[in-house]
């Protein structure tokens, strides 16, 4: 027999809110906040840079879509996630939670730090052949690897590594690498953290070039990848802090890097 939908689901499913467009000086939760830019989007929310309105000072609202957001749980659960890696100077950090109206629906917000930097993936588009040289992207890894370290140390995760969710910016002689986003999964958190590891592994490997350059890489670079073969690198490599400890230790036999 086929499924008849009443009239009311119909209505529900009309008024699903799949993006908020927030023009850029849009007021907002009664003038406290103005929209400079959307800078994000994702499944359940979208990401955009405010100012205070009395104060001037910048910082990111996550904007829930209500449908996604069901008894304000994955919000919740989110500012907790901050919370509880507040003591973490790699993540960005939790303010506060806000809530507008919005077309007749309630949509929550959460306001946290805004993080000076580039986001990687733009920052890997801006490099000549969109590619790093391997002395640089060792410093990349290296500092994603630390960014790492004091989450897993909690025996936390961050849940969601790619190169959209990872802020960097140049720090002296180094970089510098701050954590967006962290994913809240229902799996055991010792599985997440070598997945957190498996995953900077890979955006090191496509940061050097991919394929196109690995056979090219010294055995000590090949030490690291593993050929991507994921058991692997999970054997090697059990949290962010063995990581550091393995880049901090390799002994190199030629001193002359590839290009």
């Amino acid at each position: 027999m086929p499924l008849i939908k009443s009239p009311r689901t119909k209505v529900r499913a009309a008024q699903r809110l799949e993006s908020f467009d927030f023009r850029s000086g849009r007021s907002l939760a009664g003038g406290k906040y103005e929209v400079v830019t959307k800078i994000g989007e994702g499944w359940e929310s979208e990401v955009y840079m405010l100012r205070e309105t009395q104060t001037g000072i910048e910082s990111v609202g996550k904007f829930f879509f209500p449908h996604r957001n069901t008894k304000n749980k994955p919000a919740t659960v989110f500012a907790q996630k901050l919370h509880k890696l507040r003591s973490c100077d790699s993540m960005v950090r939790y303010l506060t939670q806000e809530t507008i109206r919005f077309r007749g629906q309630q949509v929550t917000f959460l306001v946290s730090d805004f993080l000076e930097g580039e986001v990687l993936s733009e920052f890997f588009i801006a490099q000549p052949g969109q590619r790093l040289r391997l002395f640089e992207a060792l410093q990349l890894l290296h500092a994603m690897a630390k960014a790492l370290r004091p989450i897993h140390k909690l025996g936390e995760y961050h849940g969601d590594i790619h190169a959209d969710n990872l802020i960097v910016a140049r720090e002296g002689v180094g970089l510098r690498v701050k954590l967006l986003d962290p994913y809240v999964w229902k799996a055991s958190a010792k599985e997440v953290i070598l997945d957190d590891v498996c995953n900077l592994i890979k955006i090191f490997y496509d940061s050097i070039g991919g394929a196109s350059f690995y056979g090219k890489m010294p055995k000590e670079v090949k030490s690291i990848c593993c050929g991507l073969k994921r058991s692997l690198i999970r054997k090697r490599f059990k949290n962010g802090a063995e990581l550091v400890e393995w880049l901090e230790k390799i002994t190199w036999e030629n001193s002359r890097f590839p290009l």
